[in-house]
Formats: structure tokens, sequence, C-alpha cells
């Protein structure tokens, strides 16, 4: 129960695990770090509330988040109304921000966390101030370079989807105009890693003269390993292992491969003669499929949508684990070497975050766009030459990705870069730090607006 002379902070996360997660972390950390009392509102969604609420199921992404999040007001204005003691501030993700006349109405302070990283958030931005024709018959048609003031510029290739379509980018527009009306914005980053692009939001000669409102980089908040067991067989498996030898196959909590994707990938992996990890789901022809059942299995384990005889023939190399995986722990795992990722922002952090390379491998949302800073900025991973959403990467360039990661020169380099990163997050959390002394100040204003 918080008590009157403590900071009382409630935090608002949409569906996903993408956005639980940071959310949760936030809240850990400004608990132990700032002495703030916290509740969470996790706003869970299934295929029959979705239904309900009549959204066309090829409703972009986006805007089945804002309407989950806004049918889900009235029951977040009536938990708050009941609680003795009321929050002193709403920190939303980027799609609840409608919550703000909740916090408006009960004198709150009004806090947006960017759960992902500052050229996201640049991109929002900037994009929807552009006329969305121009946006369309230049950079979506004419495939010609986003730029954005500032900041790295936003090629074709890598541009999130939402800009391809007008309603989507209103609904950036829509989210970035609300953003405005907060009291600041905290992002899962720090300043050393995205430091000319934080700039560039700050400045009223680039972002900053939209944006109107502080920005906290407060990150890199991730899962800690030590919360997370491994199962006895993957671990046995692991200390098995020569240091840095491993290479971490995964897609995260959503993200799926098309059957022939994954005979592809499969191959790749055997070809390489590397040891291998492979967190693995039934294929799907839609990358954020991963809801199924598991297909039917031979007579050595193997599933149906894998090559036949694959575990027999892996079994001295490789370990496939079904569905999940608990990744913080084995990204920390002294044996692990390279992580190939979707690139989701949590992932991304957390191969940072222990010091691994990686192997870009985007499928949707923002993912493209963190796979070019990985390689192009950072220079701690390599990306396949195609198009991992539009075809397939063929076994040879899986296995050669594979085998320069974890045993040439290049992928050392990598290694070397990103063990330079981690150390930069873990100063820039500590106290005194730039990320920790950014939360400091929101919960400043926040003891501050207790106070008055």
């Amino acid at each position: 129960m918080p008590n009157n002379a403590q900071p009382h902070v409630a935090l608002l996360a949409s569906p996903g695990m993408g956005h639980l997660i940071p959310i949760i972390e936030l809240g850990k950390r400004m608990v132990s770090h700032h002495e703030f009392h916290v509740t969470i509102f996790f706003v869970a969604s299934d295929h029959a509330s979705i239904t309900s609420l009549l959204i066309e199921p090829n409703t972009h992404l986006v805007t089945k988040l804002l309407v989950i999040m806004r049918e889900s007001l009235p029951s977040l204005r009536s938990l708050i109304a009941a609680m003795k003691i009321r929050p002193t501030a709403l920190i939303v993700d980027l799609f609840g921000a409608d919550a703000f006349e909740i916090a408006q109405e009960f004198g709150m302070l009004k806090y947006v966390f960017v759960t992902t990283n500052a050229w996201f958030l640049a991109v929002i931005f900037h994009s929807s101030s552009l006329d969305k024709q121009v946006i369309l018959e230049g950079h979506v048609k004419g495939q010609k370079p986003l730029k954005i003031p500032g900041c790295k510029s936003l090629f074709f290739k890598d541009t999130l989807e939402s800009l391809h379509d007008i309603d989507s980018a209103d609904e950036s527009e829509f989210i970035g105009t609300k953003m405005t009306k907060s009291n600041g914005i905290l992002i899962n980053t720090w300043q050393d890693l995205e430091s000319s692009t934080i700039e560039a939001l700050r400045d009223n000669n680039y972002l900053g003269g939209l944006i109107k409102v502080p920005i906290y980089p407060i990150g890199p908040l991730v899962r800690q390993e030590g919360k997370q067991v491994l199962d006895k067989q993957v671990k046995q498996w692991l200390d098995k292992q020569p240091i840095e030898s491993v290479i971490y196959v995964s897609f995260g909590s959503g993200g799926t491969l098309s059957a022939k994707q994954m005979t592809e990938l499969a191959w790749g992996l055997e070809q390489s003669q590397r040891k291998f990890i492979w967190v693995v789901r039934p294929p799907s022809n839609n990358a954020l499929g991963s809801y199924f059942t598991i297909g039917k299995t031979e007579g050595d384990g193997t599933p149906d949508y894998l090559p036949q005889g694959f575990f027999t023939r892996t079994k001295d190399i490789g370990l496939v684990i079904p569905m999940w995986a608990p990744q913080a722990q084995i990204l920390s795992h002294p044996s692990v070497g390279g992580f190939l990722s979707h690139c989701g922002w949590n992932s991304t952090l957390e191969s940072i975050t222990n010091g691994v390379p990686m192997i870009a491998w985007p499928l949707y949302a923002e993912q493209k766009m963190n796979a070019a800073m990985l390689t192009e900025d950072f220079e701690i991973a390599v990306r396949p030459k195609v198009s991992t959403t539009e075809e397939i990467v063929g076994r040879g360039e899986i296995e050669g990705m594979v085998r320069m990661m974890m045993a040439d020169k290049e992928g050392h380099a990598m290694k070397n870069i990103v063990k330079e990163l981690k150390q930069n997050a873990e100063k820039a959390l500590d106290k005194g730090g730039s990320s920790y002394n950014s939360l400091s100040q929101v919960a400043q204003d926040c003891l501050h607006h207790l106070q008055v």
C-alpha cells in the first residue's frame, strides 16, 4: 500500500509480450531504484474479445490495438477511482494514450513509454508532420529514402508497414499528437546508444519543435536472467559446449516462418556444422501466426515440417526446443556466442546486454528498422541479402552467415563491439548514469506533483 509521501505510479500495458515485458521491467526498476509504489494494468486480448469488438480480420495491427485499448478505458477508470491512494502519474505505452483523459480527470501526470528505440519515435513524429500523399508518392511508390531531420534516413526496404497505408498513417499521427500532450516521453534506449537521434528529438531546430515535451532515455530495460529457470536438459546441454560456440535461434513470442523457409533454415543450420539451439514453432504463411497445434512427428521425433531425419542428423550439434524457451537465461549462458533473431526491440536489448552479436532476420512491425541499426550503425549484426519478409533466404546463405558469425574474423569483431555496448549499457543504468538520472528526474517530478 502506498503512503502519502511516496509517489504512486500506474503503468498501463497494451496487449502483447513486447509491450508487457518492458512495462513490468520499468515498474520493477521504479520500485527498486527510485522508491516508487507501482500498480501495473495489463490489457489482455484473445480472439473472442477481438471478434466481439467487430474488428475486421485484416485490420492493421496498430488499429486493432488502439480499439482494444479504447474499449478498456471504463474498466481502468473504475479501478483507479476505487483506489484509496490514487496514482500521482499514469505511464502508458504507445497504444494507451487515450487513457490520458482518465489521468486528466484524476489530476495525474501523464507519460508515454516508448518500448522501442529513439529512431522509431523520430520516424513516427516526422512522418505524422508530413502530407500523407507526399509519403505515399515519394517514399512508398517512388521508394525514395524518408529523410528524418537530424537522424538516420529511413530507406524504403526498412520502412514501417504503417507508412504504406493512409489509415494507419492517420493512426500514427493520432499517437504523435497524444504524445505531445504528455508530461514527457520515456524511451527504452540509452543516451550513448542513440545520442544523435536523442539530441534531434530534443532540438527545436530538428524534431524538438514537433515533440514539445521532455525526452527521457531510461533503458535498457530487459528481463533479468535470474528470474527464469533453464530446463535441466537445456542447461546440461549448454554446460557441455565450448565458450561462445552456440548460436541461439528464436523469432520471439509471436514470429513464425513459412514451411519452405523453415526447411531452408533447418538445412542451413545443419550444413553450417555449428552448435545451435533452435526454438521451433510450426510454420505459418503469416509472420504473426504463432497459434497452432504441433504437426505430426517421425520416428526420431522430427516434426513433419522439418526435413526428414533432421533430429537424427543434428543430434550431436543441435538442440530443438518446441514453442518457447527462457531466452534471457539462454543468452546469458557463456556457451552462447550468437543470436539469430527477428530483431524485436526486447530481444535486441537482451542480446546487447548479454554481449551477443546477431544475425538479423526481421519479420514485422519496426523490426526492419532495428535490423538496419544493428547492421549499419552499431555493426553488431549480419543480415541476409534478400528481404526476409518477401523472399526465401536460401540454406547456403544461412550456412554462410552462421559460419561467419561463429568462426570468422568479422564475427569476432562484432563480438568485441557488442561487449563494449554491454558495458556502456550497464554504466547508463548504474547510479549516476544517464538512464538512472533520466528516471530520477521523472521521480522528482512525481514527488513535486504529489506535494503541490
